[in-house]
């Protein structure tokens, strides 16, 4: 439909008496002309990821002129305001969580992730995806948790398990259509197919997992050629280093963006690949990915995006949020905010290869089991850091951080491995998060050992990363059988510690991690866990903070 100039000029008139198009200035009148043509207009998607339960603002890392620097951030109340802001200076928003919504605190913990629920409602998300750490209170509670959410979730690639190796139905549908003006934007969801290896396996019994490729190209076309949609992205929970590999596959052809999660990245400028550009937006809620389309005549001519800090002190708490999260908390407050212990020195888990939070709790099993020759920890990558030293001068570790640190409390379990068994395990979790091929890295960052040193390199070539290795000091020997011990993961066969197979003689301690740590900083306060050097790259700096490599990125 066209507008005549005497229609323009007569829908002007609310200006005001006398006012013309000529009397507008210029800027005024281009915005006047915009609101009369909705083939010209801007979208803006907004998306979180990997918050991990942390309701409250908290110290963040970032790396600036080769050194850490620590500012406040986050907080779901800080950030209900903060998106507010971003909603009302957009002509059309849409608001995305893609993963990892309800693991990572205590109070998660102790509601089941029911306390997170009206939270994540009330902030007023628009579409969800599920991430690899839904399932961390099993399939009916994720299914539960995520059909409480008043927006549309969407997965195409997790289906009800049948038995029997029969696949169901999609348990969540597989994309979802934004229209705006007669304008299509399809997202198309994908979480980690590797969750029945990361994650405890039972934890994910009655799921069936598939790589995206298996239905990519299908759905690519269902909303390109079928359902019209001027751009296509992807909405992910992978890692970067998937999320990447994917971008590279023919299959993704005519996906625009893929919008991912998992790893923790923080993507400044998006990743360019062969068929689709990459970002990824950070964790814990101190940041918001910020994605903003021009469109003109149907079509998208222009993509900008920036990575936006949300600053705990510039972004005041809105009142509603911040109710509901005092409400939630109280029943458990007495016990998330008791003092365990102190550290001298800040906690934090960003470095790939060794880290303060790790040593800590690497030092608190081996105090709690001294007679284990070999304690192993998994390089988890959620907990934000703790910097801000209380009036004793020293840094607070609560009962609730070591929930932040290690949500799941597991059994210590403890196992014979010969040094065979341990070399070949080595070179395979290297290879997970220095792998060339960026499809073959997944997990977290390189596991975490006490009594154990080995030196490697980081880009060397498969199977024959380790360099050296000694127990205590001494070389390891191929024949000889060594004690070992780390958390017991549901479902796990009887032989299998820390993805170790084959493993003799297992049994559990009276200990779990959490005892283990209130145990050791009960004696021991204040610590002051420096990482040993147990790892050491000879080709990477200790302070590496990304495992992706070989494309423009840059973690700070």
């Amino acid at each position: 439909m066209k507008y005549s100039r005497r229609k323009f000029m007569s829908q002007l008139g609310a200006l005001g008496a006398g006012t013309s198009l000529l009397s507008l200035s210029p800027q005024v009148a281009k915005a006047e002309a915009k609101k009369l043509n909705p083939k010209s207009f801007k979208l803006t998607i907004l998306q979180t990821t990997d918050v991990h339960c942390q309701i409250h603002p908290h110290d963040e890392l970032f790396w600036e002129n080769g050194k850490s620097v620590f500012r406040k951030t986050g907080g779901y109340s800080h950030l209900k305001t903060f998106l507010d802001k971003e909603r009302a200076k957009a002509e059309h928003c849409l608001i995305m969580d893609t993963g990892d919504m309800f693991q990572g605190s205590e109070l998660s913990v102790m509601t089941t992730g029911e306390a997170m629920v009206p939270i994540l409602n009330e902030i007023g998300y628009d579409l969800y995806l599920p991430g690899n750490w839904e399932v961390v209170y099993y399939k009916q509670a994720m299914q539960h948790l995520l059909g409480s959410l008043h927006a549309p979730k969407i997965c195409a690639n997790m289906y009800h398990d049948l038995g029997d190796g029969k696949r169901g139905e999609l348990i969540f549908p597989p994309y979802h259509i934004w229209t705006v003006n007669g304008v299509k934007i399809g997202f198309l969801g994908y979480t980690d197919h590797l969750v029945p290896l990361r994650q405890s396996p039972n934890y994910s019994k009655g799921i069936i997992y598939t790589k995206p490729e298996e239905n990519l190209e299908h759905y690519v076309d269902v909303l390109r050629n079928q359902e019209k949609c001027a751009f296509v992205a992807i909405i992910a929970h992978l890692g970067l280093s998937q999320q990447i590999n994917l971008a590279n596959l023919p299959e993704c052809e005519g996906v625009d963006y893929i919008l991912g999660g998992d790893t923790h990245e923080r993507v400044r400028k998006p990743i360019q690949a062969k068929y689709a550009k990459v970002v990824e937006p950070g964790a814990f809620g101190s940041f918001v990915g910020k994605l903003e389309l021009t469109i003109e005549d149907g079509k998208v001519v222009k993509d900008d995006y920036e990575l936006l800090e949300v600053s705990s002190e510039d972004n005041k708490p809105d009142p509603v949020v911040d109710q509901i999260i005092a409400q939630n908390e109280l029943p458990f407050q007495e016990d998330i905010y008791q003092i365990a212990g102190y550290s001298t020195v800040p906690l934090y888990r960003y470095f790939v290869i060794e880290n303060p939070i790790d040593t800590m709790i690497l030092d608190a099993i081996s105090w709690q089991v001294p007679e284990i020759d070999i304690v192993l920890s998994n390089g988890f990558r959620f907990c934000p850091p703790r910097t801000s030293p209380d009036q004793t001068g020293n840094i607070p570790i609560t009962n609730g951080y070591i929930f932040d640190m290690l949500p799941v409390d597991s059994v210590i379990r403890t196992g014979k491995v010969t040094g065979a068994q341990i070399s070949t395990w080595l070179e395979k979790e290297l290879n997970n998060v220095f792998a060339k091929e960026a499809s073959k890295r997944f997990g977290g960052w390189v596991i975490k050992f006490r009594g154990m040193e080995v030196k490697f390199l980081a880009f060397g070539e498969e199977g024959k990363r380790v360099q050296s290795v000694t127990v205590h000091g001494k070389p390891l020997e191929a024949d000889r059988v060594y004690s070992i011990c780390a958390c017991e993961r549901d479902g796990d066969p009887d032989d299998m510690l820390c993805r170790m197979r084959g493993v003799q003689d297992t049994k559990n301690t009276q200990f779990t991690l959490h005892h283990a740590v209130k145990n050791y900083l009960a004696e021991n306060s204040p610590v002051t866990p420096i990482p040993p050097k147990s790892a050491v790259a000879l080709d990477a700096p200790a302070t590496l903070l990304t495992q992706v490599y070989g494309v423009d990125y840059e973690f700070r």
